[in-house]
């Protein structure tokens, strides 16, 4: 498979596990462990019991006939909003904790910048019965201060972090320097970022999302393979899910869409592989946003999920190899998409998801292409800055 990873966790020239001797033995436990616990017949019963009772899965997967009609093409999206939570965030959220179950944790750490990835971690803590500690960047609490609420009731310590930008790349510095000193916790990290083997782990659970997507295809289509799967990214976890079983078919284009925020040439953006380049972050060597000396330069986004100053190593890997087309979508790109589903399909996408609707724009389709894009999230969190911008674009049409 062309996301395999070798021993020392690396997909070709990406990845590894560069840690502090402190996070040592953690980490080697993990990549000793985590394989044989998540294959195991009593794990996979409890998961997939798990993802249909409780999270509401398989996911829809909804044909779009406006959208469709628009674009020439038959477009479908993978409905990962209707998850309970609101988002693809859960699959991995599940999966983790029932594997700090069984390495004998009681106490989970986690980051988040949207808040998905907190509120997940969160609902199944409360459900677990495990105590649960979430850092995020203060301006991240501002801007989605719902999830704040919502991690809060669910029984979690929401704790603020004002160091850096007070965003998601410092919510994981914290999280990490936490860990270090209360190795007894379990470190549930979103993305397929992180030492080895966390990309790999992150990319195996949300597995289930192309998994889906190939037996959905096949009773709708006729065929398991699309002509197309686009998905936005920022470490990557919606995008590796959306890919994963596709990877090995080379018939299946793969689009992941970037936040260039305002733009790839301005400093204000979050586009890791378009503007990055190699570098460790957070553990592994991968595709960064850092100046010449390696330090390492604030990403911005309007989507508090997209704007991490870097990308999966898997993600580095399969763009060098040119398995992965990279496009990249601004905010206003992104909240116009936005505007556009909300009002054609009655959908109302996260702003995550936003940035990979906006990518239909700059593609050429044939008129019986089949097109699978995945909606990682619902808007609900994103909803103020959404009514500030349909207030601008209401004004706009009205007068054009």
């Amino acid at each position: 498979m062309k996301l395999s990873v070798d021993k020392n966790g690396f997909y070709g020239e990406f990845g590894g596990a560069f840690i502090p001797e402190m996070l040592h033995d953690n980490i080697t436990e993990l990549q000793c462990k985590y394989k044989s616990i998540i294959t195991s017949y009593e794990y996979q019963k409890l998961y997939k019991k798990l993802l249909k009772n409780y999270v509401g899965r398989p996911t829809p997967l909804f044909f779009c006939e406006k959208y469709s009609n628009q674009y020439n093409a038959k477009i479908y999206l993978k409905r990962e909003d209707l998850n309970h939570t609101g988002s693809h965030k859960i699959n991995n959220a599940i999966g983790q904790v029932l594997l700090a179950k069984k390495l004998g944790k009681r106490k989970i750490i986690a980051e988040t910048g949207a808040g998905q990835h907190g509120v997940a971690t969160a609902t199944i803590c409360a459900l677990m019965h495990l105590e649960c500690i979430i850092f995020m960047g203060e301006i991240d609490m501002q801007r989605q201060y719902s999830n704040v609420i919502r991690m809060k009731i669910l029984g979690a310590e929401v704790i603020p972090v004002i160091s850096g930008n007070k965003t998601l790349k410092d919510a994981v510095n914290e999280s990490i320097r936490y860990w270090i000193n209360h190795p007894d916790s379990y470190y549930l990290i979103g993305s397929t970022v992180g030492p080895h083997p966390y990309p790999q782990m992150v990319a195996d659970i949300q597995s289930i999302i192309s998994e889906e997507i190939k037996m959905q295809l096949e009773k709708i289509e006729g065929s398991s393979s699309p002509n197309y799967v686009i998905a936005c990214i920022g470490g990557g976890s919606n995008a590796a899910g959306s890919f994963y079983h596709f990877l090995d078919d080379d018939s299946v284009k793969l689009l992941a869409v970037e936040a260039s925020g305002l733009g790839i040439k301005t400093k204000n953006t979050a586009a890791s592989i378009h503007c990055g380049s190699k570098g460790i972050l957070h553990g592994s060597m991968t595709f960064i946003l850092q100046n010449k000396e390696g330090q390492i330069l604030p990403a911005y986004s309007i989507s508090p999920g997209l704007d991490y100053p870097g990308v999966g190593p898997m993600f580095s890997h399969l763009y060098i190899k040119k398995r992965v087309r990279f496009l990249h979508s601004t905010d206003e790109e992104a909240l116009q998409a936005g505007y556009e589903l909300t009002r054609s399909e009655g959908i109302i996408p996260a702003l995550e998801s936003a940035h990979a609707l906006a990518a239909l724009k700059k593609i050429k389709f044939c008129e019986k292409d089949i097109v699978v894009i995945t909606l990682s999230g619902r808007g609900d969190k994103d909803i103020n800055i959404y009514d500030k911008f349909f207030i601008k674009f209401s004004n706009y049409e009205s007068n054009t």
